[in-house]
């Protein structure tokens, strides 16, 4: 056989993602705030979209006639050419589906525009009436504007301390964390700053009289006896106390009542004197405010069954702006200009198909778990369910990893409170008597129950609540107690012993 190049034809098939449906999955995985900077992002660059209201052009009106303006009625009667002649406002645009539902009142916050009532549209409708906007009033606008611990202590830095002694101090809180402790090392500050000690822990011992209390402290022990002494309880006693935290800790009160020279009612007293100083004084000012969550899905009831409702007040909703698309089109006169143009509003089109895709999912989507986990929304924790995203994806027809990214930072308000969607999907405890699975929340929820009612003198093993668990028809190994329990931050039977002892005391 001869070694030979050629060239030669074939044809295959394989699987090819779009770019259009890249950035259709892309758009389900993101939330509510991701999704808003990506269209906030889409408006600066395609000039053929805006943010309006779908709702207001819901039933477009017919136009009137215009004067020595021959309407055309042939199939060439494009929308360009109905707004050049201003009769665009009978043009039905591509891009919105009139028979569809693409304008319902597709959240609570829209019941201020004459959509149909529901509970949380009585809500909303209260906070129209009291003066807020139709999204409701905006009450973190309310707040003061916030100041850090770092600007907080040199205002009160400038108002002690001048010279020298105000550059120390100004050292000194630039090396204060967050929570309020001082990271410094004296030594080594004096040295670097060319001043003596003596000096530096005379300006520090100042700080540690600012608000708030407690702050500036190298240790626990030391803000609490910051406090303590500001609070005037800082006799010797109690400074036994305070240096002797880890006993506290551990539980060893006879041991502390032996030391401190006190008996059982002074003890008591002082260990609730301690429980009410602040640990970490600093974070009354430090980090930056929680931002709410905003949920994405309302559930609420509705006659025998749940309403289930987009929340769509939290994004803009887009339109493409046919009028400039026309303006634009009349001005082209190069193949690049009309390329551009063309690709534009294809993106657009596309763009708004995919969002209208992506609020319709999520809510099949959320109208099958509602469908699977009834029992919560009507008794709460206790009757959820075992779920699974691929029994979720059988149902309504999608793939797993597309009701994964569905799911991911996704909430649902109901009159429960807010909750991920991912919360929904937990897994399988076998029953006892061999009925139906429970959910690992649920089993939680009766462990959290279980210890919550126990007595002080009566502490529950993991041993014990296993047999708990399994008359309540839970059959679940000591591990996985142990396992859940920690898991809903709950201590160990001898932590729990310890901490109800101090409460006595």
């Amino acid at each position: 056989m001869a070694l030979a190049p050629r060239l030669d034809l074939r044809q295959s098939q394989s699987l090819v993602m779009t770019p259009q449906l890249q950035q259709a999955i892309k758009l389900l995985a993101l939330s509510n705030l991701e999704l808003e900077a990506f269209i906030g992002s889409e408006l600066e660059r395609n000039p053929l979209l805006e943010a309006g209201d779908l709702v207001a052009r819901a039933t477009p009106e017919q136009p009137e006639p215009i004067e020595g303006a021959e309407p055309s009625r042939g199939p060439d009667a494009g929308a360009d050419t109905l707004i050049e002649r201003g009769a665009g406002a009978a043009d039905a645009p591509l891009d919105v589906d009139y028979s569809a539902e693409t304008f319902i009142d597709d959240s609570p916050a829209d019941a201020g525009q004459g959509q149909r009532g529901s509970g949380s549209d009585l809500m909303n409708a209260g906070v129209q009436s009291s003066g807020g906007s139709e999204d409701g009033p905006d009450f973190d606008s309310f707040a003061a504007p916030e100041i850090g611990l770092y600007e907080h202590l040199l205002q009160q830095a400038g108002a002690v301390f001048s010279g020298t002694d105000h550059m120390i101090a100004g050292q000194l809180i630039g090396q204060i964390d967050d929570a309020g402790y001082l990271e410094a090392n004296l030594l080594e500050t004096a040295y670097r700053l060319g001043v003596p000690l003596a000096e530096v822990e005379k300006v520090l011992a100042i700080v540690q009289t600012f608000d708030p209390s407690g702050v500036g402290a190298r240790s626990l022990s030391e803000c609490i006896a910051i406090q303590a002494r500001e609070a005037d309880r800082y006799d010797p006693a109690m400074a036994t106390l305070i240096d002797n935290l880890d006993l506290l800790a551990r539980g060893q009160i006879a041991h502390l009542r032996r030391i401190c020279g006190v008996d059982e009612e002074d003890m008591a007293d002082m260990i609730r004197e301690l429980r009410g100083y602040d640990p970490k004084p600093g974070l009354q000012y430090g980090g930056d405010r929680p931002a709410a969550v905003q949920p994405d899905v309302f559930v609420t009831p509705q006659g025998k069954g749940w309403a289930i409702e987009i929340n769509s007040a939290t994004l803009p909703r887009l339109l493409i702006n046919r009028r400039y698309h026309a303006q634009l089109a009349a001005g082209a006169r190069d193949k690049t200009a009309k390329t551009w143009l063309s690709d534009s509003l294809a993106s657009a089109n596309w763009l708004i198909k995919a969002l209208d895709q992506r609020q319709r999912t999520i809510l099949r989507v959320t109208e099958e778990i509602v469908r699977r986990q009834e029992g919560f929304f009507q008794h709460g924790v206790t009757h959820l369910r075992p779920l699974t995203l691929k029994a979720i994806a059988e149902e309504v027809d999608l793939h797993e990893s597309t009701i994964s990214r569905v799911t991911s930072n996704k909430y649902l308000a109901c009159p429960r409170g807010t909750f991920e969607l991912k919360y929904f999907f937990t897994s399988a405890i076998q029953s006892a008597d061999g009925g139906e699975a429970a959910s690992a929340e649920a089993v939680k929820s009766h462990i959290r129950a279980l210890i919550a009612e126990e007595k002080p003198d009566a502490i529950l093993s993991d041993d014990t609540l296993v047999d708990l668990l399994r008359k309540k028809g839970f059959d679940i190994a000591r591990r996985t107690v142990a396992k859940y329990r920690e898991a809903i931050g709950l201590g160990s039977s001898v932590q729990r012993r310890r901490q109800k002892a101090m409460m006595g005391n």
